[in-house]
């Protein structure tokens, strides 16, 4: 017995033998560089454009706080921010879910969730934009405040009272500053570790970003849903959610998958990642697509029929506000249009096997997720404000939030392009690379 174990082939391939699997990959000629690079020059200049919109869309969200009220600048401030924050921690949460897995056929796509969670600590310096802004507001009448346990006419609620001890300014500042430490060393380090892999060649580098994923995986989750706790769910104190930690992950897996169409489609509407990224790929992201789409619907629905049936004042309260009156429209519009339309369309096989079709598929549930964030922190503006001599300015509002989401999602472009611009477009020496160029599908 002793003898056979020591004549079998060792499990692990010899350096030499991996050395020159990698040098035949290298050779391919779907892997010269005019295939698997994006110039920076051009990508610059595309780059430049977005920032510069979104700066301009800024300003303009800055004067409609003027000619409103302040909190409704902000309310479009963070639909843009969360929109970005959750495609950015639905990227880091994939990747470690890949490298968890050892999935090879994602080799190849991998670095663009790398590159959208690298901007992770941009959107982490909007949250403090947003805590500095909530802070400051309670000392101008609450005006500015979405956060509504900061607001003075609350402060002598017993209910506030009793979540004191969660809800404070100081302890809430120590959880930004865990949830920003945590994150930004995840997503850096994991991407550090694969551009590092492309110039050494280190194979064992993927077995660290595996050791990392598991462990951060646990963090990742707890972080993301008290994130969500403490700057959604927490708009309204009275309000509560079990499953709105949840929630927030359906939208931010979804807001990632569909942000990785668009970005693969566009790239290969550039002529490049032939041969490397194909349909089978585009079928596999598709398939994330639609099922992401059916786990947000089955949380959301689940959330909504929980609050229906328990019919619990603080929580009916919440959703009465965002499913009455000039909101009913939206939610009628998310409820169908968010599951209904592209469970339809994504069903079949051949449209996440098109590139076309399945970009056009990320540009629309992107646009959905949105409208569901707008949902969530919108209607927050003009509830339980004494103070507002007007009332709500309805569709006549609307470009203020148009330019808020626009310019946080500007700036947010131009820096993603120079994420992409900045490396190779696939890990170039990944261990599993031969097997993500070959993968098939067969379902």
């Amino acid at each position: 017995m002793m003898a056979q174990l020591s004549a079998r082939q060792p499990a692990v391939l010899p350096e030499e033998a991996y050395r020159a699997r990698l040098a035949r990959l290298a050779a391919r000629p779907e892997m010269g560089e005019d295939n698997i690079t994006l110039p920076m020059g051009a990508a610059g200049k595309v780059a430049g454009v977005f920032g510069a919109v979104g700066v301009l869309a800024l300003l303009v969200t800055a004067i409609g706080g003027f000619v409103y009220e302040p909190g409704h600048a902000l309310a479009a401030f963070e639909v843009g921010l969360f929109t970005c924050l959750g495609a950015s921690l639905g990227a880091l949460f994939l990747i470690m879910i890949f490298h968890s897995l050892n999935a090879g056929w994602t080799s190849t796509i991998r670095r663009q969730f790398e590159n959208i969670a690298s901007l992770i600590p941009l959107c982490c310096l909007g949250m403090l934009v947003v805590l500095i802004i909530e802070i400051i507001g309670p000392g101008h009448e609450g005006h500015g405040v979405l956060l509504s346990w900061l607001r003075p006419e609350f402060q002598d609620s017993h209910l506030l009272e009793h979540k004191r001890g969660f809800l404070n300014i100081g302890f809430l500042l120590a959880r930004w500053l865990v949830y920003t430490a945590v994150w930004s060393f995840l997503a850096l380090r994991l991407r550090w570790l694969s551009r590092e892999q492309d110039r050494t060649g280190d194979r064992w580098l993927t077995r660290k970003a595996r050791f990392m994923s598991g462990w951060g995986l646990l963090i990742c989750a707890l972080t993301c849903a008290f994130a969500a706790f403490d700057f959604l769910m927490g708009m309204d104190f009275r309000f509560f959610s079990t499953m709105w930690g949840v929630y927030f992950f359906a939208i931010s897996a979804l807001a990632c998958v569909s942000l990785v169409s668009i970005v693969l489609a566009v790239l290969r509407g550039t002529g490049r990642l032939t041969g490397v990224v194909n349909a089978e790929h585009f079928q596999d992201l598709g398939k994330l697509v639609f099922a992401f789409t059916c786990f947000w619907a089955y949380i959301a629905f689940g959330q909504y029929f929980l609050i229906w049936y328990s019919n619990i004042p603080e929580e009916t309260y919440y959703v009465l506000q965002r499913t009455t009156g000039g909101w009913k429209p939206l939610f009628v519009a998310i409820a169908f249009g968010h599951f209904v339309v592209p469970f339809v369309l994504l069903v079949s096989r051949w449209p996440k096997r098109s590139t076309l079709g399945l970009g056009l598929a990320g540009v629309y549930m992107l646009v959905l997720t949105i409208a569901d964030l707008i949902w969530v922190i919108r209607p927050m503006v003009y509830v339980n404000m004494p103070w507002v001599t007007h009332a709500n300015p309805g569709v006549t509002g609307w470009w203020v939030d148009a330019a808020g989401i626009v310019g946080v999602l500007g700036i947010y472009g131009a820096l993603l392009i120079r994420q992409i611009a900045s490396a190779p477009l696939i890990p170039i020496k990944d261990p599993m690379l031969h097997e993500a160029i070959e993968h098939k599908n067969y379902v």
